[in-house]
């Protein structure tokens, strides 16, 4: 679910920038951040992330430069002629002498001009949105292919966590196998514990009966069947990740069952050697749990 994309459109005003980051997540936990999108136009991209990136928690941005004659500040003209217009009345009304102050002094008119841009509203702050309809074809373009470069990126990392997730099952399908060469060894050693204890305390036990305990404590311990569950769950697992579109959540579930037999089997193992085998595939284990969370 890890990744991200850019792209970049050129609109009359000025440049617009799109960029979108994800990371691991339950479900598409989609930010807007930016002030630019138009409201109406938000929930529209919204459901074009969550459509093309199915989960993740998604952060979704929008920058823009605009060109350097957008920057220039915009004189409010007929403000600035009111103004003046005012200033001539009042300036009459003082006195009739100054009826051609305008004309007479370059000195006076720019010393005016300079007060009168000094005064509310005389420069123009109000901005057009950057974002419209006439422009909205380019922006989601530009979202699009976005998302494209975003898909680019997670089918890389895909590809790579696919290598190290499946070598990982096998490498736990071994050590299943490895398990298999130590349960003779194990069941004898169990039953040569049993007998030396017996003649520790100098008890002679009846044989017929101690060869039907000695049976069921051995099969208390038998872990054939954690075996069999364990192929199974890890056959299971190559197969989903291998022919589902979105198997992340289903590999969460089938690494738990997967973990729920490797404890077992540590719990029965009885065995030093079967032991370090299962810390072993413990580990394994929890590195794959780790990776599948970031897989779709």
């Amino acid at each position: 679910m890890t990744g991200y994309g850019k792209a970049e459109v050129l609109l009359k005003t000025g440049k617009l920038t799109v960029e979108i980051r994800s990371l691991n997540g339950k479900t598409a936990d989609i930010s807007i951040k930016t002030s630019l999108l138009p409201k109406d136009k938000e929930i529209e991209v919204r459901k074009l992330i969550a459509a093309r990136m199915n989960r993740g928690n998604i952060d979704f941005f929008i920058t823009y430069e605009p060109n350097q004659a957008e920057t220039a500040k915009r004189l409010n003209g007929e403000v600035l002629k009111s103004y003046c217009s005012q200033i001539s009345e009042i300036v009459e009304g003082i006195s009739p002498n100054f009826r051609n102050i305008w004309g007479r002094s370059e000195v006076a008119d720019a010393v005016l001009l300079q007060a009168m841009l000094r005064m509310p509203d005389i420069v123009d702050t109000q901005k057009a949105d950057v974002i419209n309809e006439e422009n909205w074809p380019l922006v989601e373009n530009a979202v699009n292919q976005a998302l494209d470069h975003i898909d680019e990126f997670r089918s890389r990392e895909g590809e790579v966590l696919y290598r190290d997730v499946t070598a990982k099952v096998h490498s736990i399908l071994s050590y299943v196998d490895e398990v298999e060469k130590f349960e003779k060894q194990r069941t004898e050693l169990v039953r040569e514990k049993i007998l030396a204890r017996f003649e520790e305390l100098k008890l002679e036990p009846d044989q017929s009966r101690l060869e039907a305990e000695m049976i069921f404590y051995i099969e208390k311990l038998d872990i054939n069947e954690e075996k069999v569950r364990l192929r199974q769950h890890c056959r299971y697992f190559l197969d989903t990740i291998d022919n589902e579109q979105f198997p992340g959540k289903k590999l969460g579930f089938i690494a738990q069952e997967m973990g729920r037999e490797i404890n077992t089997t540590g719990s029965k193992a009885n065995n030093t050697d079967i032991q370090k085998i299962v810390v072993r595939m413990k580990d394994d284990l929890e590195k794959i749990k780790e990776q599948s969370l970031n897989i779709l």
